[in-house]
């Protein structure tokens, strides 16, 4: 196959790949109003409940969590939420987490498994108290 049919084949499939993305973010099913954000751009966490996690995405997105089984030690100042990234660095569902609990010697892991995640208007980012917003 010569250069330029390479070339053109692989611009049309970027492309397709491209115009794929955002009709991926707007699926109701994954999340209202989209729900896809780039892993490195979770600002913070805070945690109202033992099942229930809020993260913040850059300044203006906060995203609720909620947990299959969740744990009492979410609410302890000395833990520190992981998240590994495997494979796409985009986060559009709930099985794009890898979260685990660890504390501050590194002695406690626990793991935790998302089991949806719900994008947050304005009024609800509003109504969580402040204490638990992230």
């Amino acid at each position: 196959m010569p250069f330029r049919s390479r070339a053109l084949a692989a611009s049309l499939v970027s492309a397709s790949i491209l115009v794929a993305l955002p009709s991926q973010a707007a699926d109701p099913a994954l999340g209202r109003g989209g729900g896809c954000f780039p892993a490195n751009d979770w600002q913070g966490w805070a945690s109202p409940s033992p099942t229930v996690i809020y993260i913040r995405v850059l300044l203006n997105d906060v995203y609720r969590l909620d947990l299959s089984a969740g744990s009492w030690r979410l609410q302890d100042p000395a833990v520190h939420l992981v998240n590994r990234v495997r494979g796409a660095a985009w986060i559009c569902g709930p099985l794009d987490f890898d979260l685990e609990l660890a504390d501050d010697q590194g002695v406690m892991r626990q793991g935790l498994i998302v089991k949806s995640m719900q994008r947050l208007t304005s009024d609800e980012v509003k109504a969580i108290p402040a204490k638990f917003r992230p």
